[in-house]
């Protein structure tokens, strides 16, 4: 029997979507900070087993959103209640219900598709919390399955990938079996380069930036790819914050983004990095259009 379908991770900010995408996939499909929104956009992974495949879709976090993006963001992760065979629902464990899981919770009420609850960060936890936040989680919605798990160490994985093979019905091989995601290469090369922005500088600096790639070249023949690519900011300010001292700050992300894009695309890499003030633009609806939002 081959099982396949489309499962949909939400949960708040910051809850560990990615690094359970990445956790589930054995290798780093989406980025991951310890900053909350990070994820902007759908993120898909393709995981192929022998009876079965599961297009996981990484959503951003879910939350009362007040700017243009922000409500971007979460539009993005709601619209895919109608679209998947299952939703997972990720929290973490804690002695209390954080307000936007039960804003989710509310979200969800209506949705046809089962809802798996997966408690994150057990490996900081004592049972003596967790009990309870799983009884308090099972009397505010009829999951399906509730497991808690480590994103981040993999602890519960296995399970959670039976569970889901278990729920979801017999269905077609969507995607050829060496697809790991349908993000284009540009997507995840600029994707990355706002991962060392975001890890790398503070305050309103990793939400202010929108990274674009202009130009993808692969030579073949030479074992190279050059990228060109331009970090957008909102404010002057900003571009000095990111371009540091004698271009200190510039270097070191463009260095550590070449370095991690080598790995991911097994080639060498020529990053060239470009810094440019679009005014407004996380309040602008024509320009976030332009920048993919």
């Amino acid at each position: 029997m081959f099982k396949s379908g489309f499962i949909g991770i939400i949960g708040r900010p910051n809850v560990g979507k990615s690094t359970l995408l990445n956790g589930i996939m054995g290798e780093k499909i989406a980025i991951t900070t310890h900053k909350p929104q990070t994820t902007r956009n759908r993120i898909t992974g393709i995981k192929n087993l022998e009876n079965g495949q599961f297009i996981f879709v990484d959503t951003p976090g879910i939350h009362k959103a007040t700017t243009p993006l922000g409500k971007y963001m979460v539009n993005t992760a709601v619209n895919t209640f109608g679209d998947m065979d299952l939703m997972l629902l990720l929290v973490e464990t804690g002695r209390k219900i954080h307000d936007d899981d039960i804003f989710i919770l509310k979200s969800l009420q209506g949705v046809k598709a089962p809802v798996i609850l997966a408690i994150n960060k057990i490996d900081l936890a004592e049972k003596k919390v967790l009990l309870p936040l799983i009884d308090e989680l099972r009397n505010l919605f009829p999951f399906r399955e509730i497991i808690p798990i480590s994103a981040l160490n993999g602890d519960g994985l296995n399970i959670l990938i039976d569970m889901i093979w278990n729920i979801l019905p017999e269905g077609p091989k969507y995607f050829p079996d060496d697809m790991i995601t349908d993000v284009s290469e540009r997507f995840l090369a600029a994707e990355i380069i706002r991962e060392k922005i975001t890890v790398l500088t503070h305050q309103e600096i990793p939400y202010s930036t929108a990274v674009i790639v202009d130009s993808f070249k692969e030579d073949e023949g030479r074992n190279l790819t050059r990228i060109h690519a331009t970090i957008n900011v909102e404010k002057k300010s900003q571009k000095g914050i990111l371009i540091g001292k004698q271009g200190s700050m510039l270097k070191e992300i463009g260095r550590q983004a070449r370095l991690e894009m080598e790995n991911f695309f097994a080639t060498r890499i020529y990053l060239e990095l470009f810094i440019k003030v679009s005014k407004g633009w996380t309040k602008d609806s024509k320009m976030l259009k332009e920048f993919g939002y």
